[in-house]
């Protein structure tokens, strides 16, 4: 029983998540819109057009969005801080050259992704028992996982991972100037939703599945782009299991293929 009003609690909390983020991604669309006719009208300054509709401001409200998201509270959060430090220059005068500050900038910002994603898969010994985690490496650098759950980080530089293990349940995978190969064609779905986040900064990923994988795709890109090239798309009542690929592309990109 106890178990049951935990689920409960749990499922209410996620629901609650989603529609605070539809809301966010309401007004920042109405924001969007209000400012563009202002602008247009010549009712606002137009030096602040570029500024506005640039870059940096996308980065903002993707980081804006990512908040209210259990999952990516802390990718949000490093996401608002490095839109807001680099269009700062365009709104106010700053004393310092945004050039020297630049790679700073995005070192700790990969070094903050590193921490939240540490602390947020951080479990209990008991549940990381039933991860069963086993490996294996060959000559070609190829890791092999018997493995339940994928959770990685790869800051300048890659991995190519085949997962053996009956079931695929999910995980976690930032490419911070780096990149990764991931190969399920091995592995099934359980029955459900199964959630795997993919963060790429200045980084991207190649993604193996099964050809009879039902899969929804919500990512949010800047300068980047998450591409479905799968040549088999089976359709969304086909199956009782479903894989749900969200997070975010900031000037990296990733592709699905089967």
């Amino acid at each position: 029983m106890e178990t049951m009003r935990n689920f409960e609690e749990g499922t209410k909390t996620q629901k609650s998540f989603f529609s605070m983020k539809k809301v966010m991604f309401g007004l920042l669309v109405l924001a969007a819109g209000g400012l563009l006719l202002g602008f247009n009208l010549e009712l606002l300054d137009p030096y602040y057009k570029s500024v506005v509709f640039s870059w940096q401001a996308l980065v903002i409200a993707i980081g804006l969005i990512s908040i209210f998201d259990r999952d990516s509270i802390g990718f949000g959060i490093v996401m608002l801080g490095v839109g807001t430090v680099f269009i700062l220059p365009d709104v106010i005068e700053v004393p310092f050259n945004m050039e020297k500050v630049f790679w700073p900038v995005i070192i700790i910002s990969v070094g903050l992704i590193i921490l939240f994603s540490f602390f947020k898969k951080k479990k209990p010994a008991s549940e990381n028992c039933d991860h069963n985690w086993k490996k294996h490496i060959n000559f070609s650098g190829t890791e092999y996982f018997d493995t339940e759950r994928l959770d990685e980080n790869n800051v300048f530089g890659g991995s190519k991972k085949i997962f053996e293990a009956q079931y695929f349940k999910g995980g976690e995978v930032n490419n911070i100037f780096g990149g990764s190969e991931i190969d399920l064609t091995k592995t099934k779905l359980p029955a459900g939703r199964t959630v795997l986040e993919l963060n790429n900064v200045f980084g991207g990923i190649t993604l193996i599945v099964p050809t009879d994988w039902v899969i929804h795709i919500k990512m949010d890109n800047v300068m980047g782009g998450f591409v479905d090239k799968r040549t088999v798309k089976p359709s969304f009542d086909s199956s009782d299991s479903e894989l749900v690929i969200k997070g975010a592309c900031v000037f990296g990109g990733g592709e699905l293929i089967n």
